[in-house]
């Protein structure tokens, strides 16, 4: 997974580039580790997208607005990183992997921002899906995300 995310990075955010003009010690590493865990959220959205068997245009436009208003992409971009999401996920035995990087990584208001764009994935195609509630509810339990904030969440996304 490194590997990939890298080299789209290098080719998109010009990581080679930042290197060379001198970027502190460190500076690339914790870019890396920003881009892996945008990886691993996505990744996360087209799981759920994908729990009802039917990733629609609205659910891909959803991620891909996502992508771009919480990441700060460009359009092109944040289709790069929907592709290279896919093929992550696509590629994984488990979730454990994305749900480990963000567990381990987002404070309690970021993963209940994720579980609020996860609602509205789930809610963008007009009906909820029995296997992507489910779905949602095991993201969350290995998110370490307690019932009560995922309601909450569920709230906050309705009223959108």
């Amino acid at each position: 997974m490194l590997d990939s995310i890298r080299s789209f990075f290098n080719q998109r955010m010009h990581l080679g580039t930042e290197r060379a003009n001198g970027a502190q010690p460190g500076t690339d590493d914790a870019a890396e580790q920003q881009y892996r865990l945008q990886v691993a959220a996505c990744a996360l959205l087209l799981e759920l997208a994908h729990a009802d068997d039917e990733f629609s245009t609205a659910e891909r436009d959803h991620i891909e607005a996502v992508l771009r208003r919480h990441f700060a992409l460009d359009e092109e971009t944040a289709r790069e990183l929907l592709q290279l999401a896919e093929a992550e996920r696509e590629s994984a035995i488990d979730l454990y992997q994305f749900t480990n990087l963000v567990r381990n990584s987002y404070d309690l208001g970021q993963k209940t921002v994720l579980a609020e764009v996860m609602w509205g994935l789930i809610m963008s195609d007009g009906e909820v899906a029995r296997h992507e509630a489910y779905m949602l509810r095991k993201i969350a339990n290995l998110l370490d995300l307690q019932p009560g904030y995922l309601a909450a969440a569920r709230k906050n996304a309705e009223s959108r």
